[in-house]
């Protein structure tokens, strides 16, 4: 019986996936690439060519998961929904917690026998007096922690991130040197399941159709213009808006029952605390009251919050300077105030 350890790497056949499965041949384990099958359409054909044609290469075994039902009920009824009632979601989150540590996870562990999954993340997992715990990645640019806060130990003691320890040129350099399929492909897109030339904007529309509603001014009342949908419109947003007004306007809240796109001018999109559902931390704490460098979005720098978990999963988040536009649907990520490992986070109501 072999003593090496099995570890499936889930293999989108791109870039990272593919080097992820080239370093942890290379450091003995035994590897299998496992495909998610998220739609039946030529995308996801497409993927899945790419896959084969990686394990082809590597000489490991290769297995395709049909998990279209999952990606649909998941994944895009709730990418949908999400605008449909005002919010704007984060289906990257969402597709982590319920397709790769989910199904996947579940396959590869409990149906492949797999000591480990591996993927193409930007993380780094320390283990610290039997705790799991989430840090940075050497590619700062590339940190993804923000989309990993869902997962739990059991997720995490069996999760490995090869590429902790990389440059985004690091992992292009050993695809060229080592003449991966994947050599020349691009970065993947934020929501993989909207190709270009498609935007979000035109996929809303083509599913909702128009629908004529007023943009108002939250401060006054006073009604600006009129937009074809809400459902076209986030919190923060700023372009597309096409109103004339002696400061720029953004987006500063939605009601969808009633079809209206407030507007204000940046300074009112100042808030000091945001509410949270759904919040929970990757470990146990012993204190439900600390202090945290927080995100309310991926793209931003993480500001210094006072965060207060409750016993029904809400949370409050009080910062110590103003953040601008807070968006009901993001997620809120808490990471340690010294060595900025990945705490936990929640949900904004």
């Amino acid at each position: 019986m072999s003593s090496r350890k099995k570890i499936a790497v889930a293999l989108s056949g791109g870039l990272d996936s593919s080097v992820t499965c080239h370093i942890l041949q290379s450091q003995g384990y035994e590897v299998v690439s496992v495909t998610a099958k998220m739609a039946d359409d030529e995308n996801f054909s497409q993927i899945e060519q790419n896959a084969q044609a990686v394990a082809k290469k590597l000489g490991i075994k290769h297995y395709t998961l049909d998990l279209s039902k999952d990606f649909k009920n998941n994944i895009t009824d709730y990418f949908e929904n999400s605008y449909k009632n005002g919010k704007t979601p984060n289906p990257c989150i969402i597709c982590n917690k319920t397709i790769k540590w989910g199904r996947l996870f579940d396959f590869a562990i409990n149906e492949l026998g797999c000591d480990f999954i591996a993927t193409g993340h930007y993380a780094d997992i320390k283990e610290e007096n039997g705790v799991f715990k989430l840090f940075p990645a050497k590619d700062e640019k590339k940190d993804q922690l923000y989309y990993l806060f869902e997962l739990s130990q059991h997720q995490l003691s069996k999760t490995k991130f090869p590429l902790c320890n990389y440059l985004k040129e690091d992992i292009k350099q050993i695809a060229q040197e080592n003449d991966l399929p994947s050599k020349s492909s691009k970065e993947s897109q934020d929501i993989c399941f909207i190709k270009k030339p498609m935007t979000t904007k035109k996929y809303l529309l083509e599913k909702f159709g128009t629908k004529k509603g007023d943009f108002i001014l939250e401060k006054t009342g006073e009604k600006l213009g009129e937009h074809d949908g809400f459902y076209q419109y986030t919190t923060g947003q700023r372009k597309g808006i096409g109103i004339a007004y002696k400061e720029p306007l953004y987006v500063s809240g939605i009601d969808a029952k009633n079809n209206i796109v407030y507007c204000a001018v940046l300074e009112d999109l100042r808030k000091t605390s945001v509410h949270l559902e759904h919040a929970k931390t990757q470990y146990p704490l012993e204190k439900k009251d600390f202090f945290a460098m927080v995100k309310i979005r991926y793209n931003m720098n993480a500001q210094k919050a006072r965060v207060s978990l409750c016993k029904d999963g809400c949370a409050e988040v009080v910062f110590e300077e103003p953040v601008y536009a807070v968006t009901p649907g993001q997620a809120c990520v808490f990471y340690d105030t010294g060595d900025g490992h990945l705490i936990g986070g929640g949900w904004i109501v």
